[in-house]
This record gives C-alpha cells, sequence and structure tokens, in this order.
C-alpha cells in the first residue's frame, strides 16, 4: 500500500512536467497508449474473457478512464490546487460507501471517525500548501462538478473492479478494461489535438512513458491485488497518502512551500489511517 501511495503520488508532479508542453487529454491518450500494448501483452495465452463478461469490463474501463479521467482533467483545469485536492480526497469515502453497499463490507464508528479525520488532514494539507482559502474563489462550480463527478466515477471504478476481477482475473480484466478505456479517451484526445498546438519533447514523452508504465500497469495491479486481499475500507487509506506525497514531491522539484497546516494535515492523515486501519482487527478475526 505503501509503495502504491507513492507511485500514484508521484503521478501529480510528473503529470505537471508532461503538461509543460503537451495538453492534458493528448498526454493522456499518450499515456494510454503506452500503457494498452503491454497490458495486452500480459495476457498473450493467458485466461481468456467469456464473451458474456465484455460488456461488465468494457463498462468498467469507459467508466474509470472514458468518464473518470476525462471529467478529472476538466475538473482540475476549472479549479484551484487546494479545491481540487479536497474533492478528490472524497474517493476513499466514496470507495468504504460503494463497499458496504455491495460488498457488505462493515464500516465501525471509529473507522467513521478515522476517514473523516483524515479527510480533514487533506484539507489542511491543501490549505497549508500555499494557496489558502483564497483558492475558493478561483473555482468554478462546473470544475468542482467535474472533478467530483471524477471522485464518484473512481471510487466506483475501484470497487465494482473487485467483483470482476474474482470472476475473471486480475490481469485480464485490467488489460481489456484499460483497452476499452483508452477506446472511449480517443475521440476526446482527437479533439483536443485539432484545436491545442502539440509540442512533443522528451521531457513530455518520458512523463507519459513513467505515468503509462509505472502509474498504469504497475500501479493498477498493484491495486488490484490488494483490492483482493484487504477490505476496501482499509485500501481506500492509499488514497489519502496521496496528496502528501505529491505536494511534498512538488515542494522538492517546483519549489512549493509548506507551511505549518501542512505538517498538521499529514499527522491528521496519519492518525485517521492508523484507526481506519486497527479499529477493527478483533472484529475481523473474530469470525
Amino acid at each position: 500500500m505503501l509503495l502504491l501511495a507513492v507511485i500514484w503520488g508521484l503521478s501529480i508532479p510528473v503529470t505537471k512536467l508532461g503538461l509543460l508542453t503537451m495538453p492534458p487529454l493528448t498526454l493522456t491518450a499518450l499515456r494510454f497508449a503506452i500503457a494498452v500494448p503491454l497490458l495486452m501483452l500480459l495476457i498473450v495465452g493467458g485466461r481468456r474473457l467469456p464473451w458474456r463478461a465484455l460488456p461488465h469490463v468494457a463498462a468498467l474501463g469507459v467508466l474509470g478512464i472514458g468518464i473518470g479521467q476525462v471529467a478529472q482533467t476538466f475538473g482540475v483545469a476549472g479549479t484551484s490546487a487546494s479545491v481540487g485536492t479536497i474533492i478528490s480526497a472524497t474517493i476513499p469515502v466514496f470507495i468504504v460507501i460503494f463497499a458496504a453497499l455491495r460488498l457488505k463490507q462493515a464500516v465501525s464508528g471509529w473507522q467513521q471517525l478515522g476517514l473523516l479525520a483524515a479527510f480533514a488532514g487533506i484539507a489542511l494539507v491543501a490549505l497549508g500548501h500555499g494557496e489558502g482559502a483564497a483558492g475558493l474563489f478561483e473555482s468554478s462550480v462546473a470544475g468542482a462538478a467535474c472533478v467530483l463527478l471524477s471522485a464518484l466515477t473512481i471510487a466506483f471504478y475501484y470497487v465494482w473492479s473487485v467483483e470482476l476481477t474474482d470472476k475473471y482475473g486480475t490481469t485480464t480484466v485490467a488489460a481489456w478494461s484499460t483497452l476499452f478505456g483508452f477506446i472511449a479517451l480517443l475521440p476526446w484526445a482527437a479533439w483536443e489535438m485539432w484545436h491545442v498546438p502539440i509540442q512533443v519533447t522528451a521531457q513530455a514523452l518520458w512523463a507519459a512513458a513513467y505515468l503509462g508504465l509505472v502509474v498504469t500497469v504497475a500501479g493498477l495491479f498493484l491495486w488490484l491485488s490488494i483490492l483482493r486481499t484487504v477490505p476496501a475500507r482499509i485500501a481506500a487509506g492509499v488514497q489519502y497518502l496521496q496528496p502528501v506525497i505529491g505536494i511534498a514531491a512538488s515542494s522538492v522539484m517546483f519549489g512549493d512551500q509548506m507551511g505549518a497546516l501542512f505538517v498538521v494535515g499529514v499527522v491528521l492523515i496519519l492518525g485517521g489511517l492508523a484507526l481506519t486501519m486497527t479499529s477493527r482487527r478483533k472484529a475481523d478475526q473474530a469470525p
């Protein structure tokens, strides 16, 4: 879980590097253009996907990439970093809710308190990153709504993937869902390439390679494996650590300043994670 948080957390500053010379949807499309062939190569000679499962896996990919990634791209463009970070931090909350509804995973009062503490920590981390409340006035309602839509779809994508990987295998579901999501993304990227000048640089290609190989391929396999062996309420904690790692890396790479609120926020996040992961140990062992 910690390794995955580092991988996904570093994707934020790496994406910033790529976006310096390449528009967002084009960079996202290039990312999946790198990831999809590798994923499809991994399933050659392996477990086949039944025809009856194709609509479900395709819908999973369209939901997570075609809708979730596109909504996130447009949402970030219409919000400040603080507001976007806070809204995106609702992903773990939605994961726990969806897991309780679909996977029947119980959530105790202490775990709810832990989630709230971690969410409050995310808010302080964002405010302590130098933008403060001023960011609220730089965000549009449409931008905030897009980020929230992205959080909802990505959370449901994570929970739904547990059911499908249990039936059809992690590698198979990861490869085919990513392929269909990439296909759904292509029209958006084509529209952007038609209207926005594109400059292909070594920096953008390096960023796309990291996002495609490490974040998408390695990260996706790690995440799906975690979800198959760890309850979603615990796995959701990975999402809370990402902004901390991402902002810390941005501070090193871009010279961003971190204030006292950032430190307090990190403490709240770690404390909330501890409550979320340890509060039901006895209850889990009893059955």
